[in-house]
């Protein structure tokens, strides 16, 4: 077989593999549940408290399909902006794949920037500068095209950090 042949059979048999698997569409075959959003005191950057946004959520296969290679991206913005604040990523999924009706255990994802002040945490979430954030929520399956799963506003409240 010459070379031009082989790569032609390859070419074939793997468009006709991608298009026989199972038509996944994460905005159908997946649930955010249990989403909760609030604020992680950070830590002290240079002498001062730091807050990041954040989200955590269960994430359930609804369909009926074993989904391996499940990703999930949160995106933070401040309200009424449209550029991004952060981000944060995680697999959910691996090769071993989130079962039919199952669900992942808790997901936190916290933004890399926030707020920074001399105050405590707490008095950083009523300062008269402080402006509210919300998240989208992203999900992908394999090589498909993320998928936005939902936007949440991030309520004014600490919450603790998720180990």
């Amino acid at each position: 077989m010459t070379r031009a042949a082989a790569v032609s059979l390859w070419l074939t048999l793997a468009g006709f593999s991608a298009g026989c698997g199972p038509a996944v569409d994460v905005t159908k075959d997946l649930h955010l549940e249990a989403v909760s959003t609030g604020w992680v005191a950070a830590g002290v950057v240079d002498g001062r408290n730091k807050l990041v946004p954040a989200v955590s959520f269960t994430l359930k296969n609804v369909s009926e399909q074993k989904l391996p290679a499940v990703q999930v991206n949160a995106v933070f913005r401040r309200v009424n902006e449209t550029e991004g604040w952060g981000d944060g990523f995680r697999s959910i999924a691996g090769s071993a794949g989130l079962a039919p009706g199952a669900a992942t255990p808790t997901v936190t994802i916290e933004a890399q920037l926030g707020y920074t002040g001399l105050d405590p945490a707490d008095a950083l979430l009523r300062n008269s500068q402080f402006v509210d954030a919300r998240v989208d929520v992203f999900a992908k399956y394999g090589s498909h095209q993320w998928a936005r799963l939902g936007e949440y506003p991030v309520a004014r409240h600490l919450i603790g950090r998720q180990p």
